[in-house]
């Protein structure tokens, strides 16, 4: 199958890494035009998965026209801000009815739809689905056993694209709960920011497992109030994707974190990261969706509060001091 996949990050050019692997015929696009070199010559992507070697026959351009020509399937892992843009472009080379993957974990700020939603909005009549899970890029490029989960309300669609996926010690399941699926992607790299602050003020394990068990409460209250399935959110696309994205030091939005807890600003983290950290978008739509539904859910806020600047990430972490007592295990807070 031709398949190309739009964004050349790390996520990304992994994923383009084991469908050609698959013995695909993939093309990768980059919107530098160096990266695209750099990996279509010297089989290399440095910035991102620096000391991996690519598959030779895996091609890349920063021609986005021939990438969507290519296209029998379209896997599409830029950014969450870029996303929608990045579609209508696209669009018009795109062969029609073809299926379109997103790899992208978070909520468009403006209208809080989910990728899905954006495909269906910019693409319609493309099949949409979502690739979603405890997928650190690093380790299954090292080859090391992961499992993933392809969401999409068509199960037979599902099912093709997980043959199309399937590879080795990459085992990849189905879901048809989509709403489950993209908001535990999305809603994890929130609280993999508050157990980044955790980490970096060093207040404990026992206050980070805290952390990650009340954050899954939260996302699983938002996901079922938007339609969702609250056993989704004790899978792969929930609980497996947020414990990974809390402890795991390869973890950009606990990186993050990290270093809030340790008294440095925002705009000189993301600076010197040069790369994208989905929760600090994605947060400004988690509220505003809990707002919309009435939820309280207290990370999520404290979170926005910390990183539009109204407090600071110690003071965050005095919250846990308050007074009051908590209520039943299964209420939100």
């Amino acid at each position: 199958m031709r398949i190309t996949v739009l964004g050349a990050g790390s996520w990304g050019t992994t994923v383009a890494s084991v469908l050609t692997r698959r013995d695909h015929e993939s093309l990768i696009w980059a919107r530098n035009p160096a990266t695209a070199e750099e990996i279509d010559v010297k089989h290399r992507n440095e910035r991102y998965l620096a000391g991996f070697p690519l598959p030779k026959r895996l091609r890349a351009t920063a021609d986005l026209a021939e990438a969507a020509a290519h296209a029998e399937l379209l896997v599409v892992g830029v950014p969450t801000g870029a996303f929608r843009e990045t579609l209508e472009q696209v669009k018009p080379d795109l062969h029609p009815w073809i299926p379109v993957v997103s790899l992208s974990k978070g909520l468009e700020r403006d209208s809080l739809l989910r990728m899905t939603e954006v495909i269906k909005e910019v693409l319609p009549g493309h099949p949409a689905a979502a690739l979603t899970g405890p997928n650190l890029a690093k380790e299954i490029m090292a080859g090391m056993a992961a499992a993933t989960v392809i969401a999409t309300e068509d199960l037979t669609v599902a099912t093709e694209i997980q043959r199309v996926f399937r590879r080795g010690l990459l085992r990849v399941y189905t879901n048809h709960d989509v709403i489950g699926c993209e908001v535990g992607g999305a809603l994890k790299n929130v609280v993999a920011i508050a157990t980044g602050i955790a980490q970096g003020l060093g207040v404990g394990d026992n206050t980070r497992a805290g952390v990650i068990s009340r954050g899954l409460a939260e996302l699983t209250t938002l996901a079922v109030a938007m339609g969702g399935e609250p056993s989704t959110l004790a899978g792969l696309a929930g609980m497996g994707d947020l414990v990974a994205t809390c402890i795991s030091p390869h973890s950009r939005n606990r990186h993050v974190g990290e270093q809030l807890g340790r008294g440095r600003s925002l705009d000189d983290i993301l600076a010197e990261m040069g790369q994208v950290a989905e929760g600090v978008k994605t947060v400004h739509a988690a509220v505003q969706l809990a707002d919309q539904h009435g939820l309280p859910m207290p990370i999520t806020r404290t979170i926005h509060r910390v990183v539009t600047g109204e407090i600071t990430a110690e003071r965050a972490y005095a919250g846990l001091l308050r007074t009051h007592p908590a209520g039943h295990e299964s209420e939100p807070g």
